[in-house]
């Protein structure tokens, strides 16, 4: 057929799938067919139970999914669970211990710290000391984020005026000579100091140590379908593409490689995560 010619990887049409199994002896069927053919899926299993071959279908639902999916069974019917958790129950109980085990030891001197910085910033630049915004979670649950104040008050009025496009037209609003930026708060954010409070999110539960960062609900509004997988866990600190890139690459330009720790997550990956982020943060590479 002309299907043939066009591509070669195609060895005949759905007419020809009985034949073909058996000339070529296939013991194993994989039907991978759009949603809009449940009428002809129907028609392809019928001829199949004839034949003595294994018949599996990978169905077209993912596109409603943004999270891990499992399959589950209830009543005897198969259920396909389109929000499972990323991370398993011992997964996510280790996870919190890691963040609590180690943020308490880290406290100890950030405390102080956290002290002078909220004084500097008294004295020079007066009040707010702190910035609080909302930030969209896991799950897509807002809640609030803390940072130090490092831009001047009002400073999100002038967004309009500081706002750049990138050579794919994607809007950038974070740059490194931004005059909203203070004195304090330049130094405070090439060595990352401005992001200490949310030690206090990390031991409320509200984030963890490590994982992608929490995003910016009028950016989320914007998100492709596909971008939403970077919310099925806890939101983080710090990150894989921080360590990657850190300011150098926006948050939401970034979500590939939120994917990827998504996928490869293991508790001594936030343990390297954690080590390489200290490394970057002494030598206040990539960050204003």
């Amino acid at each position: 057929p002309q299907v043939q010619k066009e591509n070669p990887e195609v060895i005949g049409t759905l007419d020809q799938l009985v034949s073909i199994i058996k000339q070529e002896k296939v013991n194993h069927i994989f039907i991978a067919l759009p949603r809009y053919a449940h009428e002809r899926m129907a028609l392809v299993t019928g001829q199949l139970e004839t034949l003595p071959v294994r018949v599996s279908v990978i169905p077209d639902y993912f596109y409603l999914t943004v999270h891990h999916t499992s399959i589950s069974e209830f009543a005897g019917l198969p259920i396909l669970d389109m929000r499972a958790p990323a991370l398993t129950e011992m997964q996510r109980l280790t996870k919190r211990f890691f963040d609590i085990f180690f943020t308490s030891l880290l406290m100890i001197p950030v405390l102080p710290l956290i002290l002078v910085i909220s004084l500097l910033i008294l004295v020079f630049d007066g009040r707010p000391i702190f910035f609080i915004q909302n930030r969209v979670g896991e799950n897509g649950h807002l809640f609030k984020f803390y940072k130090f104040r490092t831009m001047k008050v009002g400073a999100e009025k002038m967004n309009a005026d500081v706002a750049i496009k990138n050579e794919n037209g994607e809007v950038i609003i974070k740059r490194k000579d931004d005059p909203r930026v203070t004195t304090i708060g330049r130094f405070l954010r090439r060595f990352s100091l401005d992001e200490l409070p949310q030690f206090f999110n990390i031991l409320r539960g509200t984030m963890s140590l490590v994982g992608p960062r929490p995003e910016l609900p009028e950016l989320v509004k914007n998100y492709q379908p596909w971008q939403r997988a970077r919310f099925s866990i806890p939101q983080g600190l710090t990150g894989w593409w921080q360590i990657h890139g850190r300011s150098d690459r926006p948050m939401h330009l970034n979500t590939e490689d939120d994917l990827y720790y998504i996928e490869h997550y293991s508790i001594w990956m936030d343990f390297s995560i954690l080590i390489r982020t200290f490394w970057i943060i002494f030598r206040g590479k990539g960050a204003y």
